[in-house]
């Protein structure tokens, strides 16, 4: 969608207030109710469906009425309200030409108070050139469900704390002045895309210049992953400043050595076609990298040493991730636990069932009346494995004084057992009389007292 800064001029405050309320709204509403946006924005005099109309008219919301009455911001919009929160805080007063385009993004010219020249660079993720964000880029991380505007900003932040990072330690990207919703300020770099140049003075300068940098980002734990000539900016002085950064990965990601190898064989190819640069042997023996590093100007990823700085680690403290990794890890760690225990659970219960099962199989063996197949040898084991079992030194450790609740359950368990065991091995020696239990059936008025009373009248005839 065009960038059209002409209507900024005619929308007031009220319209900014209804924009806002739309963009709180879609926090938890895919199409946020008019209701709901009217009781957000609390209009005097019920001002918002005017207000709404006339946002409409100039294509910062989009009305939806499928499935109820409802509005969502589009891109322009969204754009409307960064803009106008960088205008408030004075990072930039008027807006220019767009210089760049790409597949997740547009960048335009700025300019400050004191006439100075800014790029502003506006994330626009979603578009039909580029929609597997989902399985290209890792901005949801945990989350299912998405939204285009909110991993636009994601994008940003994370490509402005890049920027920010890479700035301090030393290498050649542009300044970062500013970052609000998907819209990222930084400074103006005052060259061309590599793409658009022909000729090079020192190509083999230049070329080793860009692979010193791939290596040197890997040496302090991060991968362009995009490191190509469209992402290479050169001026005429030729030299190399880098740009896009929210694809950056860490170098213990499991794809690491992949995206490294890509990042290299873009350049190793560009400049093999573009400069006539003999490259072609590093090239076609990308398999016998690792042999033939240390002759042949391609890095190795294997070979570097990624201990000069922890760049990955430092950018997921510095507050993008901060906070959502240490839930994610402390969740994790949760579930483990309680996975741990519900295992150990399930082994103590099926120890105790197994107990159970052979104290009433030693009950039935001891029964004068009952039968049971097989040899009188595999009897006889099965009676002194399970007393073997009821009488472990195992059984005994769940008496430990020093132990959990969580044992005391255990230890009541064993003495109820072994009381069962007691009382069949009791039935046993008594010649098969059993104890019978107050809770056992007592057979009042059934078949059995009725047939002893018939034996009892013909007795007396």
């Amino acid at each position: 969608m065009k960038l059209d800064v002409n209507v900024l001029r005619y929308l007031s405050k009220d319209d900014f207030r209804v924009l806002t309320a739309v963009e709180m709204g879609m926090r938890n509403h895919e199409i946020v109710p008019s209701e709901l946006v009217d009781r957000i924005a609390s209009l005097k005099h019920g001002g918002t469906y005017k207000v709404l109309k006339n946002l409409l008219k100039h294509k910062l919301v989009h009305h939806d009425s499928s499935k109820y009455d409802g509005f969502r911001l589009t891109y322009l919009g969204y754009d409307f309200l960064a803009i106008k929160t960088m205008v408030n805080r004075g990072v930039f007063t008027a807006v220019g030409r767009q210089i760049g385009v790409g597949k997740e993004s547009d960048i335009f010219e700025v300019a400050k108070e004191d006439g100075s020249i800014l790029a502003i660079k506006l994330h626009r993720l979603g578009r039909t050139s580029f929609r597997a964000v989902k399985s290209k880029r890792d901005y949801l991380r945990h989350r299912r469900s998405f939204n285009w505007l909110y991993l636009s900003r994601l994008a940003a932040l994370k490509e402005f704390s890049f920027m920010k990072a890479l700035e301090e330690h030393g290498f050649p990207v542009p300044n970062a002045v500013e970052c609000n919703r998907h819209c990222v300020v930084m400074s103006l770099i005052h060259g061309y895309p590599l793409v658009q140049v022909r000729e090079l003075q020192s190509p083999e300068v230049v070329f080793e210049r860009i692979l010193g940098l791939i290596v040197r980002l890997a040496e302090h734990g991060l991968i362009h992953c995009d490191f190509n000539e469209f992402n290479i900016m050169i001026d005429d002085e030729e030299k190399v400043t880098m740009i896009d950064f929210p694809q950056m990965v860490s170098v213990s990601h499991r794809n690491a050595q992949m995206y490294f190898d890509r990042d290299v064989d873009c350049i190793l190819k560009f400049f093999s076609k573009r400069f006539n640069l003999s490259l072609e042997e590093q090239i076609d023996n990308t398999d016998n990298s690792e042999e033939d590093s240390e002759g042949s100007s391609r890095p190795c990823f294997s070979s570097i040493s990624k201990s000069v700085g922890f760049l990955d680690r430092e950018l997921a403290a510095s507050g993008f991730t901060r906070k959502e990794q240490d839930d994610m890890d402390k969740f994790v760690k949760e579930e483990k636990d309680q996975d741990q225990c519900s295992e150990d659970e399930e082994d103590s219960a099926g120890m105790d069932e197994t107990i159970v099962r052979d104290v009433v199989s030693l009950h039935l063996l001891d029964q004068p009346g009952h039968t049971v197949e097989g040899n009188e040898e595999e009897i006889k084991e099965n009676r002194q494995s399970c007393e073997g079992q009821l009488s472990e030194p195992c059984c005994e450790a769940h008496f430990n004084e020093d132990e959990s609740e969580e044992n005391v359950n255990d230890t009541e368990l064993v003495k109820s057992l072994n009381k069962q065991r007691r009382r069949a091995i009791a039935a046993a020696h008594r010649g098969g009389k059993t104890i019978a239990s107050r809770n056992s059936y007592k057979d009042k008025g059934g078949r059995s007292s009725h047939n002893s009373k018939i034996q009892k009248q013909l007795g007396s005839w």
